[in-house]
């Protein structure tokens, strides 16, 4: 199992991404406009949000008139993002399935796979598998966004040293029982396999500040090089259209891999079916 396979973990999943984001520790200011913008302009066909999680992407578009569906391999995280959306009155397609194999019985113009989805994709095999699939849910033409980051050697470095009990303190939050909850995560680094690997662990606090619980739960990610995308890309019947280096529209030099040492940046993959 997987982090967001926990039903305490999509229960909270909201309350501290909101915390995570307005800290500024992850920069995704912007992402659900930026995803409005592409649904506008390639969206015409359905939209279809994979790995959608809570909704935080499909809800946003879906209040704004957008024709989309969510998937996620995630049944809690479908739960979660099914009831808000019923308390917004939007009766929408929401369904737990694995991205390597789902199909809804319809073609999509475009296919979203929003902030860290396509990373929780672990080995090769399998994002070749997730995009040879989504390739078939896609109108001729149609196009992938999805997003990545340039591996950065020191940090690999200190993962690579790192054991499961080194644990480093995220944020803090109040949980959706109304007790503070401070998250630590110990993540490892594997070069044969490029995976990111290891726990977060979430301890829950009472009035008096005493611990009152602790969960651990596993993480597993793949990091992936911007060459590799290129060749998947190609191997699975797209070409790369645009990257973007982050949500306020500024693009890389598709030619210039150099970049990578430029800017240590989230990486958002514009990929369009051949």
């Amino acid at each position: 199992m997987d982090l967001h396979d926990y039903k305490d973990v999509a229960e909270n999943y909201d309350r501290y991404l909101e915390v995570m984001y307005t800290e500024g520790q992850d920069n995704h200011e912007g992402f659900q406009e930026f995803y409005y913008e592409l649904a506008e302009k390639y969206g015409a066909g359905g939209v279809v949000d994979i790995a959608c999680g809570t909704g935080a992407v499909l809800l946003f578009l879906a209040e704004r008139g957008i024709d989309v569906d969510g998937t996620d391999l995630s049944e809690e995280m479908c739960k979660v993002a099914d009831a808000k959306a019923k308390e917004k009155g939007l009766d929408l397609n929401i369904y737990p399935a694995d991205m390597t194999k789902f199909s809804s019985g319809r073609k999509y113009s475009l296919a979203i796979i929003a902030r860290s989805g396509f990373m929780h994709l672990p080995t090769q095999q399998l994002q070749k598998e997730a995009l040879m699939n989504i390739s078939k849910q896609l109108l001729p033409g149609g196009i992938l966004t999805f997003n990545t980051f340039d591996p950065w050697p020191p940090i690999q470095a200190a993962q690579m040293n790192a054991t499961p009990d080194d644990y480093s303190f995220r944020i803090e939050y109040v949980n959706n029982n109304g007790n503070k909850e401070k998250i630590y995560n110990a993540i490892s680094y594997n070069p044969y396999t490029q995976q990111m690997y290891g726990n977060w662990k979430f301890e829950e606090y009472n009035e008096a500040g005493e611990i009152i619980g602790e969960r651990v739960r596993p993480l597993l990610m793949r990091q992936t090089y911007r060459y590799e995308i290129f060749l998947l890309a190609e191997l699975c019947g797209f070409e790369v259209l645009d990257i973007y280096r982050g949500y306020k529209g500024d693009k890389e030099d598709l030619n210039d891999p150099s970049s990578a040492s430029k800017y240590r940046s989230n990486l958002i993959w514009i990929l369009k079916k051949k």
